[in-house]
């Protein structure tokens, strides 16, 4: 296949040759050739990897449904017995919201996905099984990778963790956890059961935490001991972590060092706080950072619209970014960022200017956008697009292609 008269990361118009589902050759575009086999128009529209949305609840999506008000309060445990009271009672069964929310992510550019699935004693594996089902009718589209998920904690409720396992038995990918202190209110026993099962399944761990300030670094000093003497560098990711750069300059310089060093990841899903460890920092040093956006207007929040173009511009605003460099940083963060903490055979971002994805031998799975530029791209989220897996064309113009 051939895509042709393309402008790789806004440069300038280019012929991009691939050989199946890799990128064989990048030449000067020659309007005058004469292209033999398949072709992809590219006329003259910039070329990005696809996106990678590396945190994502699919279980909890009402995408498509009727807009409904707002019923949740303030704090985890309570935003979580809200989505009990409701999750069953959608319009459209959960199997078809579900499939459906990963449907328009991947007509939208999105072909790699890290997501949630909710598994407790309310919902057992329920959600975890409809997120399975979704990635068996979408998984030659995407690569789709399942987190099982502890939304209400793992021991205030017993029998919680029976489950977990029974996921992870199941196929689960990775392993979660959330807020060691402040929803379970036990560090060591939840840190215990989640590095537990993670190692006795060969699985990642991935923590969701929301903690404020010396309590957040405090648990997360407690999975960095865990990382360190469990031989655990490379297979844990710290999701959010809103607070961590509250404490002090000293602090937030120490946890973004030992983050290289041990390297944990981290996802973020462009939050308006202003806490958080600097992205410029943090991918500087060369900690593998991914984009994902978090609920799908679900019962947690009225957000999301599986557009990670859109929550690019996002992780820009909130980030007071105005320079080119670092709008397009974001971009690297959304598409190769993420890709590189799904798959440890993606190396991780080298500083504010690597744009990686589009070099000879890189996969094939790209993107194409309208713009002018990479930061206009962002800012204006064009939806004349053309989205390419494994070197095929699976998306145009935000549908999928009829028969992929």
């Amino acid at each position: 296949m051939l895509i042709r008269d393309v402008r790789p990361w806004g440069g300038e118009r280019s012929d991009v040759q691939l050989d199946g589902a890799r990128i064989a050759a990048i030449r000067p575009h020659d309007p005058q050739a004469e292209p033999a086999g398949d072709v992809v128009e590219g006329r003259g529209r910039l070329l990005f990897p696809s996106f990678s949305d590396v945190h994502v609840h699919l279980d909890s999506t009402r995408i498509g449904l009727p807009f409904r008000p707002h019923t949740g309060g303030p704090g985890v445990w309570t935003m979580t017995m809200n989505d009990r009271e409701n999750w069953r009672d959608a319009e459209v069964p959960l199997n078809e919201r579900v499939a459906g929310t990963l449907e328009r992510m991947i007509a939208r550019g999105t072909t790699r996905v890290r997501s949630y699935a909710q598994v407790d004693v309310d919902c057992k594996l329920e959600k975890f099984e409809a997120v399975v089902a979704a990635k068996e009718k979408f998984g030659h589209l995407a690569d789709v990778q399942i987190m099982t998920f502890p939304q209400a904690g793992i021991l205030r409720e017993p029998g919680t963790a029976d489950y977990l396992e029974a996921s992870l038995k199941a196929g689960a990918d990775v392993m979660g956890g959330i807020d060691p202190c402040t929803l379970d209110r036990d560090p060591k026993g939840h840190l215990d059961v989640v590095f537990g099962l993670a190692e006795k399944y060969g699985v990642e761990v991935d923590i969701h935490l929301h903690e404020p300030g010396d309590l957040g670094v405090f648990s997360t000093d407690l999975i960095l001991e865990r990382v360190r003497a469990l031989g655990m560098q490379g297979k844990v990711t710290m999701s959010h972590a809103y607070e961590l750069g509250s404490v002090n300059e000293s602090t937030s310089r120490r946890l973004i060092e030992e983050f290289a060093e041990l390297d944990i990841a981290m996802a973020t899903v462009a939050p308006a706080k202003g806490n958080q460890l600097s992205l410029v920092q943090l991918t500087e040093a060369g900690v593998r950072v991914g984009l994902g956006e978090d609920g799908q207007r679900d019962y947690w929040s009225p957000y999301g619209n599986c557009d990670l173009l859109d929550r690019t511009w996002q992780l820009a605003f909130t980030n007071n970014f105005r320079r080119d460099d670092h709008i397009e940083m974001s971009l690297a963060v959304a598409t190769m960022g993420g890709a590189s903490i799904m798959s440890h055979e993606v190396p991780r971002l080298t500083g504010v200017t690597d744009r990686p994805g589009l070099a000879v031998g890189d996969r094939a799975d790209l993107v194409l956008v309208d713009g002018e530029t990479p930061s206009s791209a962002v800012m204006d989220r064009g939806r004349d697009r053309t989205v390419l897996h494994d070197g095929r064309v699976v998306a145009e113009g935000l549908e999928l292609v009829a028969g992929v």
